[in-house]
């Protein structure tokens, strides 16, 4: 009880009941949150798996030829991010039409589907490009409606720390894949298969979790809603705030959900056909106000993958052989730490990051500090040449003898995790979940998740091909993009912490320059009903307000 406690340390201001933030609504977020793991996992394992004797054995793999290794390499890992761009795009319609339970349930089946062909490959690539393929289908889709099921079932105090728990499930995940491939290396010998098939077979425990476990988890009240069906929906509500049904908290939420549903069905009364529905939605899009709203989400969910967290994520083995560590088990065992690193990051981001420093400061520091361990890892790597000296000293039968300076190196690839984690990785992901419309929420979601998928597909092309020609010069290039990155988050995109959703629409107003400098300036920020408050009050009171003006 005293874990749940501090796990449920929730946000002040609202009229959340201590009731609601019970074990049941953190249980469902746990279970749900399977999909993360999944994804972390799949996306972290497949880097060390390729590094391992028995596959680069089983799957042809020739390490003398680099050219065909990069290609061999890059279609595996991008065929994943493919399926994520094009699950997460496509899954709009049916998480719309069918519910969020039945549509994480069949990303779950689809994600099952894609591990077993890969774990049954049995040497044949074609295996592995199409599970990679239609498991990235599965993780696309959870990716798009996992967050937006977190978000319409929690009660505001506690909705961002839910949703962190997704993220913290996510870098697990990718820190349990990197150790898996470490301890496979070192306890099952080369000449067995079994060697890549396990950690390849582990991404279907969480997967296989997440499609019973949804079994027990309600549907979201408030797409029940949406259908009318008022009584389910209110039934769910009682059931996750543990509150009697006749309860102020319970019928309050009721009511806003209705209130809600009624206004978007007068704004949407002449929209009857799916070719009026989907007019009204390009409309919404290109509107004033929304338009701007979406160029910042999606700009921010791509540009999260050139922070360099990718490039080691997917390639670490190959980061870290740049680096001079040689051997396999040596570089999947520094492999292992970096998941480590990126787990304690993302957990600074959920617990203090996202609500204390606030999402537009934590941006400008993740970039302001996230570039300096970049540029030292292309310097270094300039200067004392890693690869080469190893190269050396494994032909003279030794091995390479590493200074404090190449030590500081290593060091900074686990820095530059940390705090990227911390700041880009966490913020994108909340920043673009909240800023949206209600009545075209989950289209944009859908456009801004499948966005930063094909920002992961361009990296996971590229990386090795960076890696052989580029060499130092991959590590410069994304430590300028950050710098870059910085700058355009600068003048661009406003601090939301703090702002209510009802909100938004008059934060986005103003064309995104103005309202950073009227933010900077402490300017007031006009709301729909002709009152103005402070920015420093959107940050700190907006909460209150909200639930003053249900009141």
């Amino acid at each position: 009880m005293k874990f749940l406690s501090k796990l449920s340390s929730h946000a002040s201001g609202t009229l959340d009941p201590p009731e609601v933030r019970n074990w049941r609504i953190h249980w469902i977020a746990l279970v749900v949150s399977m999909s993360a793991l999944a994804m972390g996992y799949d996306t972290a394992v497949i880097g060390g798996t390729m590094a391992l004797e028995s596959f680069i054995r089983d799957f042809g793999l020739d390490p003398g030829d680099s050219k065909s290794r990069n290609f061999i390499q890059a279609n595996i890992v991008s065929t994943f991010q493919a399926g994520c761009f094009f699950g997460a795009l496509l899954s709009f319609p049916i998480a719309e039409k069918f519910g969020r339970k039945k549509s994480i349930m069949l990303a779950a089946l689809v994600f099952l589907l894609g591990g077993t062909l890969m774990t049954a490959a049995q040497g044949r690539l074609s295996l592995i490009y199409a599970g990679r393929a239609i498991a990235g289908l599965g993780i696309g889709s959870s990716s798009l409606v996992v967050p937006v099921y977190i978000a319409e079932i929690s009660p505001p105090s506690i909705r961002g720390r839910l949703i962190g728990i997704f993220e913290i499930a996510s870098q697990g995940g990718g820190m349990l894949g990197f150790w898996i491939n470490y301890g496979t290396n070192q306890t099952i010998n080369v000449e067995r298969q079994a060697q890549w098939i396990v950690p390849l077979a582990i991404q279907l425990v969480p997967g296989t979790f997440l499609f019973l476990g949804m079994f027990f988890c309600p549907e979201s009240p408030r797409w029940l809603a949406r259908c009318n069906d008022i009584p389910a929906a209110e039934k769910i509500i009682t059931y996750l705030r543990d509150l009697p049904s006749d309860h102020p908290y319970v019928r309050r939420e009721i009511a806003d959900i209705v209130d809600q549903i009624q206004r978007r069905d007068i704004h949407n009364q002449a929209t009857s056909t799916l070719a009026q529905k989907s007019k009204r939605n390009i409309a919404r899009l290109l509107e004033k106000g929304t338009r701007n709203r979406l160029g910042i989400g999606l700009a921010l969910m791509f540009l999260q993958s050139f922070t360099g967290v990718n490039i080691i994520t997917y390639y670490a083995p190959r980061i870290f052989e740049s680096l001079g560590v040689t051997g396999t088990s040596t570089r999947l065992f520094s492999t292992g730490f970096y998941g480590i690193a990126k787990t304690i990051g993302m957990c600074i981001f959920t617990f203090y990051v996202v609500e204390s420093v606030g999402r537009r400061k934590g941006l400008l520091w993740g970039a302001a500090l996230g570039c300096i361990p970049m540029w030292y890892i292309g310097g270094y790597s300039a200067v004392a040449d890693p690869v080469s000296r190893a190269a050396e000293a494994i032909a003279a039968g030794g091995t390479l003898n590493r200074d404090g300076w190449g030590y500081l190196a290593i060091v900074c690839v686990y820095i530059n995790a940390v705090i990227i984690c911390a700041t880009w990785q966490g913020i994108t992901w909340t920043y673009a979940s909240e800023i949206f419309p209600l009545d075209i929420r989950m289209l944009c979601v859908s456009l801004t998740t499948s966005v930063t998928w094909l920002g992961s597909f361009t990296i996971a092309r590229s990386t090795p091909y960076m890696i052989s020609d580029l060499g130092y010069g991959a590590f410069f290039f994304f430590g300028a993009v950050l710098v870059l990155m910085g700058v355009w988050a600068f003048f661009f995109v406003p601090e939301t912490k703090g702002v209510t959703l009802e909100e938004m629409d008059a934060l986005f107003a103003r064309p995104v320059a103005q309202t950073v400098w009227r933010q900077m300036r402490g300017k007031s920020l006009d709301l729909d009903d002709g009152s103005k408050r402070s920015s420093s009050d959107v940050e700190e009171k907006a909460a209150v307000e909200r639930d003053e003006k249900k009141l």
